[in-house]
């Protein structure tokens, strides 16, 4: 029986405004993004959220029927759906504006026993919604296996300051732990990468990945550091990418029994990257393949040519 995943945080409808041209919207959010990427992947998933049954709300809904993804109950309560806007300047540079709440109720996750929790981005940090969040998965450790993406969005998460101890302790309720080197530049301004790693492992979690855009992708599992080479892949644009390598990270590591269930965190925390080195592999494939067309559009199984 697989393990049915469940991923909590924002969907939202991304206004995308040209210097010059016409407006365009598109559905996003990282949390979507990874739902979506584990259901094209063949995970059963649902997604916890907060849109509204406004037109911008019921695209959202609809995209996600079609994908395969459910939303939990309570999931269409908001008074309006989130959006985020960017306007881009005659260089194609972004500056973004949300009108973004976020409200969750953790009483509405019904327990998933044997399954795995994500959460992560605005989600995890943005009050009121983020107190339910660090409950829910306090409560899914119970019966869980839980991952985490800070994917930081500075604009709404104040100061490095004022998000580290936010997400430090959602690092430490988690068994894998995914950033960026941007993400990570930002909270830890002058830090080397390999002790940001090791201090967020003492903190609780099995495996913590760092990728690096075009670099390597730096893992720290069973306390040794390791490097893997992205694919080569032409680049379209990067939309979604680090969504799609989370996507593609939960799915080899679900595939290989070491997320799933409190048996499937003894063996990830016993595992060596060796053991690991294929959920990896799969977590890069799927990025290179989103890089390599528009959006954040993440690849199916049976485009994927490695395997666990």
């Amino acid at each position: 029986m697989q393990s049915t995943v469940t991923v909590v945080g924002e969907a939202l409808i991304d206004i995308v405004i040209p210097a010059s041209g016409n407006t365009a919207e598109h559905i996003g959010g990282s949390p979507a993004n990874v739902a979506i990427g584990l259901a094209r992947l063949d995970h059963p998933t649902r997604l916890a959220t907060h849109i509204g049954t406004d037109p911008r709300g019921r695209r959202i809904a609809d995209a996600l029927a079609a994908e395969g993804v459910a939303m939990v109950a309570g999931s269409d309560r908001a008074v309006r759906t989130p959006t985020a806007t960017a306007r881009l300047d005659a260089a194609g540079v972004a500056s973004y504006e949300f009108d973004l709440d976020w409200r969750l109720d953790p009483t509405s996750l019904l327990p998933a026993v044997g399954g795995h929790f994500h959460t992560g981005s605005i989600a995890a940090t943005l009050t009121p919604g983020a107190t339910g969040v660090a409950a829910a998965m306090a409560s899914a450790r119970e019966h869980s296996t839980v991952s985490y993406d800070p994917n930081v969005r500075p604009s709404l998460m104040g100061s490095p300051a004022e998000a580290r101890p936010v997400i430090e302790r959602l690092v430490g309720l988690s068994d894998v732990v995914k950033a960026s080197e941007e993400d990570l530049e930002w909270l830890y301004p002058g830090k080397p990468l390999p002790q940001v790693l090791a201090d967020w492992a003492l903190l609780g979690p099995a495996l913590v990945a760092v990728t690096r855009g075009g670099e390597d992708a730096l893992i720290l599992v069973g306390g040794d550091l390791s490097d893997r080479r992205p694919l080569p892949a032409p680049v379209v644009d990067t939309v979604g990418a680090g969504d799609s390598f989370m996507a593609g990270l939960i799915s080899g590591l679900l595939d290989g029994g070491y997320l799933g269930g409190p048996d499937a965190r003894e063996r990830l925390r016993f595992a060596h990257f060796d053991h690991l080195a294929a959920a990896v592999d799969r977590a890069l494939a799927c990025a290179a393949i989103t890089v390599s067309r528009a959006g954040a559009n993440p690849p199916r199984r049976a485009e994927l040519t490695i395997e666990v």
